[in-house]
């Protein structure tokens, strides 16, 4: 069960834990808490390469300006989430909805009433079956590696075209692709095997792509997509294997092809006195940038480093580096050949509800023709969990 609602931290920020509000409702425990955040980004692009999904381009990273400010979500959107839990005839329940808002608009009038649910799920389990979780939730393919982006509490690239109505990416699109939100059914098996062997295997009902600067090029159909995932940990050391697989069919047999995406994800993390590292890799046809098949059939790697200090009880520092390469120039690329990120941060516990956050990044694209954009950007604000 403790392993199967991981992807609950994304709602609470994935910072030190914030004592939410339990309530006994009869048999039931209902738990309501999530997180505000906010950040003064300011950024500056220049270059001449601005196509496809160019995140340091004028039009996505600066939102078509030479330099753009704003005030908006970090990589997370504000929360608000309520789960509730009971133990009935020896299995362990559990239902979680969350409601997720942005913070920045283009208008200071307009209504921001637009609502992203992005969890919906229930789950029962037990020591010795395991737990089934059922609804809409996070995949499998990903989750650590933007669990342990330590920009989940701050911006990471900030990326103007997406804060402004919904959030900045951290290192989605240079240094991983996303972990997405499916409707699906999940297994987890037991933790019955050494070294705390973990097994999840999902299928989510099949998504079509969703490419961001072009029109939708493939359907979903009948197949579901299918997602594993081995975890396991040696001291200090834990380490995850991901797999994700679907079929996509072509709305346009003339111009694309129908392909099978697969792509694979090896990566680790330590923890040693006051230092913390991760190291995670992707790669797959049809992997995409950003998110499933947004490029069509490319092949994509994805490499996300991080290192973080522990400097006193309240301040940590951290540098990361993420680069996001596709392989070859076909049609879905629209001529980008690669996106990266550096990203420096210092993250101070003002208290244990609220966690001050700067950050200074670059983000860089390059095209197949040799032409390259950069952004360079800083970000000040900070999350409170609740």
């Amino acid at each position: 069960m403790k392993r199967m609602l991981m992807l609950g931290l994304l709602a609470a920020a994935a910072v030190p834990p914030a004592q939410a509000v339990d309530i006994k409702a009869g048999d039931w425990t209902v738990n309501v808490g999530g997180n505000v955040n906010a950040f003064y980004t300011l950024v500056r692009c220049k270059g001449d390469f601005d196509s496809g999904v160019a995140l340091a381009g004028p039009s996505l990273g600066c939102g078509g300006e030479d330099r753009r400010t704003t005030i908006g979500n970090g990589l997370l959107p504000s929360a608000l989430v309520t789960s509730a839990t009971t133990s009935q005839g020896g299995w362990d329940v559990k239902a979680l909805i969350g409601i997720y808002v942005a913070t920045a608009t283009d208008s200071a009038i307009a209504q921001n009433s637009e609502v992203d649910i992005r969890q919906a799920f229930f789950s029962f389990g037990r020591p010795d079956f395991g737990t089934v979780k059922l609804g809409r939730d996070y995949g499998l393919f990903g989750s650590h590696a933007i669990l342990g982006d330590m920009t989940i509490q701050g911006i990471g690239a900030p990326v103007q075209a997406t804060q402004r109505g919904r959030v900045a990416l951290g290192h989605i699109g240079a240094g991983y692709a996303y972990l997405n939100h499916y409707g699906q059914v999940v297994y987890s098996a037991p933790s019955m095997l050494p070294y705390g062997i973990g097994v999840d295997v999902g299928l989510m009902s099949p998504i079509s792509d969703t490419p961001i600067v072009a029109p939708s090029r493939y359907a979903a159909k009948s197949t579901p997509q299918v997602q594993l995932q081995l975890t396991g940990a040696v001291g200090p050391a834990k380490g995850w294997l991901g797999y994700k697989t679907q079929h996509f069919e072509t709305v346009d047999p003339a111009a694309f092809n129908n392909f099978r995406m697969n792509a694979v994800e090896v990566g680790a993390s330590m923890d040693y006195e006051q230092f913390s590292f991760l190291v995670n890799f992707q790669r797959g046809k049809g992997l995409g940038l950003l998110s499933d098949a947004d490029q069509a059939d490319v092949k994509s790697t994805h490499w996300f480093l991080q290192a973080m200090v522990k400097a006193d009880e309240r301040l940590k520092v951290g540098l990361n580096y993420g680069r996001s390469k596709n392989s070859d120039n076909t049609p879905g690329t629209l001529g980008l050949k690669e996106n990266a990120n550096t990203t420096l941060g210092a993250y101070y516990g003002l208290n244990k509800y609220v966690t001050l956050v700067g950050e200074l990044g670059r983000t860089r694209s390059k095209g197949f023709n040799g032409a390259s954009s950069h952004m360079n950007g800083i970000s000040v604000g900070g999350i409170i969990n609740f």
